[in-house]
This record gives C-alpha cells, structure tokens and sequence, in this order.
C-alpha cells in the first residue's frame, strides 16, 4: 500500500519561501514508527499524520481531525506551521471554514479563507504560559550559541514560553546578531532535550508591532526552521506577558529569510482571551 504525502509550504504564497511540511491525510493504516519513517524520509522539520477525530470530539462532520506531528527524528506535541499546512491542504479539497484538530497539546481550532484565490489559515492556540529561566540554563543557551551576553536586548528578558510547545526566547540587541547564527549543534541540542525545548526562538525588534525571528531546532533534526507557527504562538503570550505590546495586538513576524525562504506570520493577541492565534498563507509546493 503506498501512503500519499503531500507538500506544502506555510507562512508564504510562494511554494520557495516560507517552512514546508509534509501532509498525509489518511495515516489512519500508520502506526508511530511508520510515521517517524516518512517523517526522516522527507526531511522537512515536521510532518502531520491526520486520523478520525476522537469519540465525541465536536466540531463539524468531515472537518474535525486527529493530527499527529512527527520532525524526523521525534514525535513533537504541536507543529504551528505543519497545522497551517494542513489545513490549507484540506481546504483545497473540502473548501475553506473551520477545522478543528485534536493534536497532543489539546484542541486547536483553525479557520481557512480565501483571499484573491489564495487560502489563508489561522490557528488558536491552546492556554499560554511562561516561565522563567534559570541563571545556567541561560549561561548553557548562550555559550552554544556563541552569543556575548552583551548581545542580548534587555527589553527583551530571556523566558520560557509555551503554547503547545516550550520555546525559550532570546532577544537579539542588534539585526546583524540575529543573522549569524552558527552555534554548537549537539550542546544546544543537549539544553533543549533537558530544558523539553522544541525549538529557541531568537527575536530581534524591528518596530512597536514588528519582529524578525529565528529557530534553531537541532532536536527535530535540522539546524534551523523556517517559519515556526508555534514559536509565533509562545512568543504572542510572552510579548503579552512582559508588556511589550498592548493586549489587543497583531504582530508580523518575519522569519526565513536568512535561509532564504523568507515568510510572514501574523500573530493576533485580543484583550480577555489568553489563547493566541497565528495565522498566514499556504500552497503545494510542485
């Protein structure tokens, strides 16, 4: 039997830029160790595996879903820019609306339009929080990095935050900081599978609503990810958190483009609700 993998890039309209994962819409014949296969087969920092939702699950009929994401080397709880994928992917077929998705980190409603005939997906998170970070922990980050501590913003405090994975955020003082990125791959690795890390997100402001960001994700396997709808997510709560936007915000984050494959991710903060939603473009790639 041969399992149909799609690919799709999110965050970008166009198929060079933004992050791609791989899509596979029926895994309901996979078990983890297939998944974990393809997943290392194709190589992208994470694949989305969907199956019938659970038992009383809610949401419309034909559009609720069990997904499963797998970077290839680990089953990872939640994948921001795989979900986007995915739902672009699904859209295609059952047009766009409203989707939810039962993943590990909870449930994630997601809601697909059509701009101009390209589809667009936002995804909510799950409850966001943050944590501090321990003085040596921090130390660690910094010395795999190769980072001065006099390179980090102080209006940015180094914190952990999640909202469906952990990420520990860095604020870079300067733009040129941000895009050398050459760090130690199986130290910092080692702090994040300590730390239950899945990717650091570097953060550099470039304006009042307005961020250039990084991810190195040594755990997933590759050195770094291109637009990391999850990192957008915890750094949403995080910028809420130490007041650095106002409660009712939308910020555009711009990643990838120091790989190459630049893409947006606008992240939506609305006052009374913790939950943050990250939203962006998506197609096939050919």
């Amino acid at each position: 039997m041969t399992t149909e993998v799609l690919r799709y890039t999110a965050f970008s309209h166009d198929p060079e830029g933004g992050n791609p994962a791989g899509v596979v819409l029926d895994a309901a014949a996979l078990d983890e160790h297939a998944m974990l296969e393809i997943a290392a087969g194709l190589g992208y920092s994470e694949t989305a595996f969907l199956t019938a939702p659970p038992e009383g699950f809610g949401g419309a009929e034909g559009r609720s879903f069990t997904v499963r994401y797998f970077s290839p080397k680990a089953e990872v709880p939640f994948c921001g820019h795989a979900t986007v994928a995915t739902a672009v992917a699904l859209a295609e077929r059952i047009g766009p609306g409203e989707l939810l998705f039962a993943t590990r980190a909870g449930t994630v409603p997601v809601s697909v339009t059509s701009e101009d005939g390209q589809l667009r997906a936002t995804l909510t998170s799950v409850e966001p929080h943050t944590e501090e970070i321990g003085a040596e922990d921090l130390a660690e980050a910094l010395a795999a990095l190769d980072w001065p501590e006099a390179d980090l913003d102080p209006a940015l405090p180094p914190a952990l935050a999640y909202a469906g994975a952990r990420h520990l955020v860095l604020g870079a003082r300067t733009r040129a900081r941000l895009a050398d990125l050459a760090y130690d791959f199986a130290r910092l690795e080692a702090l994040m599978r300590r730390l239950d890390l899945t990717t650091v997100q570097l953060v550099h402001r470039a304006g009042p609503a307005e961020f250039n960001v990084r991810d190195p994700f040594p755990v997933g396997g590759v050195v770094e990810d291109p637009a990391t709808g999850a990192a957008a997510a915890a750094f949403g709560a995080y910028a809420r958190e130490f007041g650095l936007v106002p409660a009712d915000a939308v910020l555009t984050l711009h990643q990838g483009a120091d790989m190459g494959r630049p893409g947006v991710l606008t992240v939506e903060l609305r006052e009374g609700d913790p939950r943050v939603r990250v939203g962006g473009a998506g197609v096939r790639i050919p």
